[in-house]
């Protein structure tokens, strides 16, 4: 029992709320509009695609926006990895996340399968170097 709560205790991350008008990803347009949607739809797929360049938004989203990721990130919940890829295409391209989840379903099997591999170091770096520093 107590390495189970030990386990547990290891893996538990308190929630943090922070009121929105703090959230970085508002100034970066994740919950905006765009004019050219289908425009934004090709540079998404393009972006969502390439997984190096994607992680690389990804890992500046958990080192630079502080607000956003101890409100989205501290909560697991919620699909950490859908956020962290919504937030590295706002930072990225100013780009919503309603675009984003579309881009998502035209990227193949292997594509989807890295984003997330890029999601998940992402969020592990957040979980380790910047959380525990809390």
């Amino acid at each position: 029992m107590k390495m189970i709560l030990n386990l547990m205790k290891k893996h538990w991350i308190k929630r943090i709320y922070h009121p929105y008008w703090k959230w970085e990803e508002v100034k970066f347009n994740m919950w905006g509009r765009v004019d050219d949607k289908q425009e934004f739809l090709e540079k998404a797929i393009e972006f969502t695609g390439n997984y190096k360049l994607y992680g690389k938004y990804m890992m500046k989203v958990v080192k630079d926006w502080k607000y956003s990721c101890e409100h989205n990130l501290s909560d697991k919940s919620q699909n950490r990895q859908a956020w962290i890829g919504h937030a590295a295409a706002a930072l990225a391209l100013q780009c919503p996340e309603d675009i984003v989840r579309q881009a998502w379903w035209h990227l193949t099997d292997k594509q989807r399968e890295m984003a997330n591999k890029e999601a998940d170091k992402a969020i592990n770096y957040w979980e380790k170097n910047v959380y525990k520093k809390l």
